[in-house]
């Protein structure tokens, strides 16, 4: 088979659904290791001996370095060739996946775990981009409603697959699944992506402050909402941070509005409805839900008492419909639009989520899973009509960007959604509890039977209060987040610049 790279154009949009398929792929392994690690909490826990909020700074870090980085990446793709972005994403996240499953601490954990954010940032970065410059408009929605069901299949997969493996192989077993994947997926796309790309000539200009500026706000907003809940919502390090991340937040605008080559086109926020609400929508949408896995499969193993095993196949609920359901909704988005679709899939994860919290500590299986599959339903109806609409909103030169800013909604919200939410479950535990909670069970040197039937009685009924109350927030979130995709306008694709155009209408076979 010749390489793609020696093809034309015409005969590379002839293989635009191999493209498709392989890119997937890279969109399925960033879930998958999300997912897998969240059953795998607890455990992990009791051999690294993990407090709670270190625990969720095993999945922040991650997080927060693929936020920090996904814009900056995304716009480096689009000026040197997205493919081969891509492609280094893969190795990246298959080398941090063999160095967090090499941990020997928690220190060693988390910097492999954010060296795995790196890796996913390129991904993310890349992988809607091609979809949406290799497809015609009249198959976007489509083709990238199969690319967010193989988001969707990583999280189905993830948490059964963690169970079985942490129960039957360890913990450490979770990462060494990612290795086999990605050395796959490097090699076809060595043999079937094209080595050769061009980017886009007329933006080849770094911008050092406005990289250093974007990641100084993440960073200074991200951490003490992660730690608020330990450090105090008014202690001077919370307050300072913030302050520090709205400074830097304003400075990174006027900064901005005089660079010459920005980071960030700050006109597809300000002048770009449908960009704008679209993406407000998807960070609210993430804020919300983001959450959910880590503290519901908590939630079914350390207060209900169910193992690893059956905990992921109840997680598996959620995903599973949002797999399935997902390529259908993104066809159904090239005809009728975004607006409808994605508002009310908001509107029906916040009925999921009231589900969960109103759900007693002894409940079965059945309303388990039938709270998480409403939750998947929302999500979509959601996701790939909001993908669809945003990568349609921007001109070609700016797919790149388009994909790492939604990118960058979508982490931040998760990130901000793992220490909002994650705070608020852990809120009632206070420092000694939040330290008990993952290591339940384990022998405490000096501690009789009852005082240890009391301690841990008293963090499952708070944990188990604190729960309640997060879910609550996260579906008040989506409302909100319902109520502003309303907002966004009808669809109007750009205007053509050049011989690309916008992106609803690039020339087939054209990859960046």
């Amino acid at each position: 088979m010749p390489l793609i790279s020696r093809i034309l154009p015409e005969q590379l949009y002839a293989r635009r659904w191999q493209l498709l398929a392989l890119t997937s792929v890279g969109a399925f392994m960033g879930p998958l290791d999300g997912s897998i690690v969240s059953v795998a909490l607890p455990k992990m826990g009791r051999s690294l001996h993990l407090s709670f909020t270190a625990s969720i700074w095993v999945q922040a870090a991650y997080l927060l370095v693929m936020a920090v980085f996904l814009i900056p990446l995304g716009r480096l793709a689009d000026q040197r060739g997205r493919v081969h972005y891509y492609l280094a994403g893969i190795a990246v996240f298959t080398i941090g996946s063999l160095f967090s499953a090499l941990s020997m601490n928690v220190t060693w954990l988390i910097v492999s775990r954010a060296l795995q954010g790196v890796g996913a940032a390129l991904l993310v970065a890349t992988s809607a981009a091609i979809v949406t410059a290799v497809f015609p408009p009249q198959e976007r929605g489509r083709a990238l409603g199969i690319n967010v069901m193989a988001v969707y299949l990583g999280l189905s997969v993830g948490p059964p697959l963690g169970g079985f493996l942490t129960d039957h192989f360890g913990w450490r077993s979770i990462f060494f699944v990612n290795l086999p994947i990605g050395i796959a997926v490097a090699a076809c796309g060595y043999l079937l992506l094209p080595r050769h790309e061009l980017g886009d000539e007329r933006a080849m200009h770094p911008d050092p402050l406005g990289t250093g500026l974007w990641g100084l706000a993440l960073v200074c907003l991200l951490v003490p909402m992660t730690f608020a809940s330990q450090w105090g919502w008014t202690s001077p390090r919370t307050l300072g941070l913030l302050a520090i991340a709205a400074a830097a937040l304003a400075v990174f605008i006027a900064a901005e509005r005089r660079v010459a080559d920005p980071l960030l086109d700050l006109d597809l926020l300000f002048h770009n409805r449908l960009f704008a609400a679209a993406n407000v929508a998807a960070l609210l949408n993430y804020m919300a839900l983001g959450a959910i896995t880590i503290l519901t499969a908590v939630y079914l193993e350390v207060v209900q008492g169910r193992s690893a095993g059956l905990t992921g196949w109840l997680m598996l609920a959620q995903p599973a419909v949002m797999a399935a359901l997902s390529p259908f909704s993104g066809r159904l988005s090239d005809r009728v639009g975004s607006r409808l679709l994605a508002s009310g899939g908001m509107a029906i994860v916040a009925l999921g989520m009231l589900l969960l919290a109103t759900m007693p500590t002894s409940s079965g299986l059945v309303r388990v899973m039938a709270s998480l599959g409403v939750v998947g339903l929302g999500m979509a109806a959601f996701s790939a009509p909001n993908m669809s609409a945003i990568m349609g909103s921007v001109q070609k030169r700016q797919l790149g960007l388009a994909s790492a800013f939604v990118g960058t909604m979508r982490v931040t919200g998760q990130a901000l959604s793992v220490a909002v939410l994650g705070g608020i479950a852990a809120s009632a535990l206070g420092p000694a509890g939040g330290r008990l909670l993952l290591t339940l069970g384990t022998p405490v040197p000096g501690q009789n039977r009852a005082a240890a039937l009391a301690s841990a009685a008293y963090v499952l009924l708070h944990f188990a209060r604190g729960y309640r109350y997060a879910m609550l927030t996260g579906a008040g979130l989506a409302l909100v987040g319902a109520l502003a995709s309303l907002t966004r306008g009808q669809h109007v694709p750009p205007p053509a610049t050049g011989h690309g155009g916008p992106a609803g209408g690039l020339p087939r076979g054209q990859v960046s």
